[in-house]
């Protein structure tokens, strides 16, 4: 071990003495920017260097010059330097460092480049820039990664977000950010130490009407918000903002500030206060994570914004409103009955999301009882919906995003116990403001650190030569340990017959709920109820503990293979969020059973409705669902972390919500690939899929792709348009059973269409669904069946891509 340290450090000697001496091309030290040596863009509107964020803490920071300095992007605001031989360095390798108190890298622009002629430029955009002057390249550039401001001409693109800060003197990160999400849709987020949530859009609005007049278009995927001189902001989504003060050219500055809101600050050369000139979010209480938990938000135009407590409840620290307030009291939630509870009315009260489920019809006293019987249920709003003409009960597994606003027509029913000292006469009054207090961003303070410095007298290269031995000395002992515990592990697998349950490793692989096999058995009657049925295993209708209805999926005990697809559905599920998506709620992993918990869907699947006699599918409803799948299978192909064939696209594996938007359920079957892979080259152990959807790729053994998905999903498509089934029909041969079927639906509408075009008449007149009738839209009718058919190609090149029909498919919606 000693002659292989002592050999690595042969080697090393020569780089590390010739590094402190050639190193740098130039470099820049804390202790001159605290001399005032500043970095000034050529007219002086932007100032660069060491600013103080805390005791001896610095940033490398840029700010507007007037005084006081406004800062709008800082390279390591989560990681400050110390006070003494930190030092930014542009190094001949073309890389620019940040290093604190000269020993580690805290910060660098990770770019490497052999020209010679690398230089740094400070524009009077507030832009610095690493340009290679050699061929004018520009190597990295601080636009291109912003904080929590953009600046006008700076874009805010889909590889960027702005993340406020912490307070108004905590410049590190704080909890609100500002992103381009999955449906190209600009959203903020609130990302608290415990929960996140999107606050804007308003979140129950959809995509496609978030605002009479100023509605979002998810189907732009270039993702890009610019902000100009005159005070006009403009995103792909078809979101446009003008400040009160547009048409005149000004300093100008767009700020996610450290209470959730987007403004638009702008000022005069030689002025030196900002004025506010628009904001995203004018009711500041309706921000998410503003108050804390179990406190409520009101505003007042004089004295600005407060955080309250909850009567009955007190702050968890005095000093920083965002951690919440806790009760004042025990409240029994197990076997809780009428006797030990009430229910304290707090009119104007509200407290968005996290409600155990919306519960439609229901009386005051029904949502009360219901409340009681739930596990945690810490109150309801009890109202009623216009719309339906019905009262809605919602009750509440956590008191978060508070408010209490004037007109407000709604109220909460806060859960006490019996014996609470609180009177009915406190629901007059149910916000306790003589514990408030005015949310300034004064919480969360500078950020502190201790960086004592004393300059030893030793080598600094002798010093780094020590640490270098010791930390390589300290690396080979523990990769000693590591081996010998990795080997002993291994023996005692081999004394031990047993595994580890499946269980035990997705217990701490993934976030869902666990259940026993005793309480799915029990929410299923003993699996009484089935109500889909597939190659994988059997769905049942479930009621859980908490009266949440669920669909469970009980997995077919097959050696090597249920086992195998419970692993490949949960991890995957787990990566996926999206609108058109089954959402899990938890699995089992008990013995050998395997079973996995959904949402439950209240119009069942596709195929139900198509081969139902209700006729409840009329055109438009079809049409959205086309949509709403292209757009799912759309993000699992393109947009998540992973590649992700689904390989079994049908109607009984699209599900319909209440409202009858889609969710592609089912992911047993699928296969996942790396982003970096060579599609062409993926490979599959047996055909998968279900037969009449399959595309030509399993039959004759060629590279699958994702367009295997796309092919599925235009049968599926000619099924809704035509109601003709792609399985149905005479009995064939096994040689053909691969392909009969959908071949004979594709070839019956190609049929149609050539015959349509050789008269001039309208061929999709003779395709549609006779339990339509009349009741359709010829035109979307052409372009979707004209979509499906480009999909079901026999060349899998001349298949558009799920992407693709998405947004063919959304822009005609939109235009019509």
């Amino acid at each position: 071990m000693a002659s292989s340290i002592f050999l690595i450090l042969h080697l090393l000697l020569p780089l590390i003495f010739n590094n402190f001496e050639n190193s740098y091309s130039f470099s820049l030290s804390v202790e001159n920017f605290k001399e005032e040596v500043i970095v000034s863009s050529p007219k002086a509107t932007f100032s660069a260097g060491f600013y103080p964020v805390g005791d001896n803490a610095y940033g490398f920071a840029i700010w507007y010059t007037t005084t006081p300095h406004t800062l709008v992007w800082m390279a390591n605001r989560d990681r400050p330097v110390n006070g003494k031989r930190s030092m930014l360095s542009l190094l001949k390798t073309g890389n620019l460092v940040l290093t604190d108190a000269g020993q580690s890298i805290v910060w660098s622009t990770n770019t490497i480049t052999s020209s010679k002629q690398v230089q740094l430029h400070f524009y009077d955009t507030g832009n610095l820039v690493l340009l290679d002057n050699s061929n004018a390249v520009v190597l990295w550039q601080s636009f291109d990664f912003p904080t929590d401001t953009l600046l006008p001409g700076q874009t805010l693109s889909k590889n960027t977000n702005l993340v406020s800060s912490r307070s108004q003197t905590n410049y590190s990160s704080g909890f609100y950010k500002l992103f381009f999400d999955s449906e190209n849709v600009l959203r903020l987020m609130y990302q608290g130490p415990r929960v996140s949530s999107l606050y804007w859009p308003d979140p129950w609005l959809q995509s496609n009407d978030f605002g009479s007049g100023n509605g979002r278009l998810s189907y732009n995927d270039t993702r890009v918000a610019v902000l100009d001189h005159l005070g006009y902001m403009v995103s792909s989504d078809n979101f446009t903002f003008r400040t009160s003060d547009y048409g005149t050219v000004l300093q100008r500055r767009l700020t996610l500030d450290h209470d959730g809101n987007v403004r638009v600050y702008s000022k005069k050369d030689l002025e030196e206060k900002w004025s506010m000139s628009g904001q995203f979010k004018s009711q500041p209480c309706f921000i998410h994570g503003i108050c804390g938990p179990n406190s409520i938000c009101s505003y007042d135009p004089k004295s600005g914004r407060k955080c309250s407590c909850i009567k009955g409840y007190s702050w968890v620290d005095s000093e920083d409103w965002s951690q919440g307030c806790v009760p004042n009291f025990q409240l029994r939630y197990n076997n809780n009955t009428e006797k030990e509870s009430r229910f304290l009315h707090l009119p104007g009260v509200d407290f968005y999301g996290y409600d155990y489920s919306i519960f439609r019809n229901r009386t005051y006293k029904e949502c009360e009882n219901l409340c009681l019987g739930l596990s945690q249920c810490k109150g309801f709003q009890h109202k009623f919906w216009q719309p339906d003409g019905v009262f809605i009960c919602f009750p509440k597994t956590q008191l978060l995003n508070g408010h209490h606003t004037p007109g407000f027509t709604g109220s909460i029913f806060l859960r006490l116990p019996r014996n609470s000292p609180l009177s009915l006469s406190d629901s007059e009054n149910p916000i306790n403001y003589n514990n408030g207090f005015v949310c300034g961003g004064s919480n969360g303070g500078p950020k502190l650190l201790d960086r004592p410095y004393v300059e030893e007298e030793e080598n600094d290269s002798v010093k780094l030569l020590l640490c270098f031995v010791t930390a390589l000395g300290g690396i080979e002992v523990a990769c000693i340990f590591l081996v010998w515990c990795f080997s002993f592990r291994n023996k005692n697998r081999k004394l031990h017959s047993g595994v580890d349950e499946p269980g035990y490793v997705l217990a701490a692989a993934t976030v869902f709920r666990k259940f026993s096999y005793s309480e799915l058995k029990k929410a299923t009657k003993g699996f009484s109820e089935a109500i889909g049925r597939g190659g994988g295993g059997t769905v049942y209708k479930g009621v859980l503990s908490d009266s949440r209805v669920v669909a469970i999926k009980r997995l077919h005990q097959v050696a090597n293979q249920g086992e195998s697809e419970f692993l490949a559905e949960v991890s995957i599920i787990g990566r996926l969020n999206h609108m058109n998506l089954i959402d899990m709620l938890g699995y089992c992993a008990e013995g050998k059973y395997r079973l996995l918990v959904y949402e439950y869907m209240d119009n069942g699947s596709l195929a139900q409705n198509l081969s139902s006699s209700l006729n409840a599918l009329d055109w438009s409803k079809r049409y959205n669902i086309a949509l709403g799948t292209a757009k799912g299978l759309a993000y699992l192909h393109e947009e998540c972390l992973e590649w992700i064939l689904h390989c079994d696209i049908k109607p009984q594996n699209i599900l319909l919500d209440s409202d009858y938007k889609p969710k592609v359920a089912d992911f047993g079957l699928c296969k996942l690939l790396n982003r970096n892979s060579n599609l062409d080259n993926s490979s599959f152990s047996r055909i998968r899929g279900t037969r009449g959807y399959m595309a030509p790729e399993w039959v004759f053994n060629l590279p699958i792709t994702s367009k295997v998905d796309v092919y599925s999903y235009g049968i599926v498509v000619l099924e809704m348009i035509t109601g003709r089934s792609a399985t149905a029909g005479t009995q064939i041969t096994e040689l053909e059973a691969e392909s009969y079927h959908h071949e004979r639906l594709v070839t019956w509408v190609r049929e149609k269409r050539k015959k349509g075009s050789e008269v001039g008449s309208c061929w999709v007149d003779q395709i549609v669904d006779p339990a339509l009738g009349s009741n359709y839209e010829r035109n979307e009718m052409e372009i979707l069946a004209t979509v499906a058919l480009e999909c079901v190609e026999e060349d899998k090149n001349a298949r558009p891509s799920m992407g693709q029909v998405a947004e063919k498919l959304q822009r005609y919606a939109h235009n019509s």
